[in-house]
């Protein structure tokens, strides 16, 4: 059984969310929130929202008979979203572009067994 969560339009720019990403790829549920909880940076604070999100996908989807300790972050992507451009006065009457980048983070757990690589 395959439960997913999509955070779309967060403003964050992906650079900084895929290195959290690559945390919790693969692990199991578990494992994937104790690392979010206690990692420093400010990325993980809505993947970890977005995994817990997942995980009640999966009890609703399955109707409660999911067994949450044998689910795994199966796939988890971080995409671009659409950017905001703002400006900035600078010297001499220019004007400097500022782009406030947005990001797509999907997410797909499964409590099949990992395929071995």
């Amino acid at each position: 059984m395959e439960a997913t969560a999509h955070l779309r339009h967060l403003t964050m720019a992906p650079r900084k969310l895929s290195v959290v990403a690559a945390l919790v790829r693969g692990k199991p549920v578990g494992a994937a929130i104790s690392i979010l909880t206690f990692t420093k940076r400010a990325a993980a604070r809505p993947v970890k929202k977005l995994l817990e999100s997942a995980i009640a996908n999966a009890t609703d989807l399955s109707k409660g008979q999911v067994d949450i300790d044998k689910l795994y972050v199966k796939h988890i992507s971080v995409d671009q979203g659409p950017t905001s451009r703002r400006f900035m006065p600078r010297a001499m009457g220019r004007a400097s572009r500022i782009n406030k980048k947005t990001s797509h983070v999907h997410v797909v757990l499964t409590d099949d067994k990992k395929p071995k690589a």
